[in-house]
């Protein structure tokens, strides 16, 4: 599915409770139609502790926009 955006593009949040902050695309899934915005949309998640990470713990992750909430800035 063709996308305005592409992974790396720099865009601006136009809905939604981010609206209005700015960032990079980190990953894109065009079947869902989401975008992941870095430091758009903080959310908390529990990890239980792996080999990579024993500590495990409360994380916070970069959360998915809908497509259309993202407008592409120069």
């Amino acid at each position: 599915m063709k996308t305005h955006v592409k992974k790396g593009d720099e865009v601006e949040i136009i809905a939604g409770k981010s609206k209005g902050k700015r960032g990079v695309i980190l990953s894109i899934n065009a079947k869902k139609q989401t975008v992941i915005v870095e430091g758009a949309r903080k959310l908390k998640k529990a990890t239980k502790p792996t080999e990579a990470d024993p500590d495990g713990g409360i994380k916070e992750v970069d959360g998915a926009i809908h497509i259309s909430n993202v407008k592409k800035v120069s």
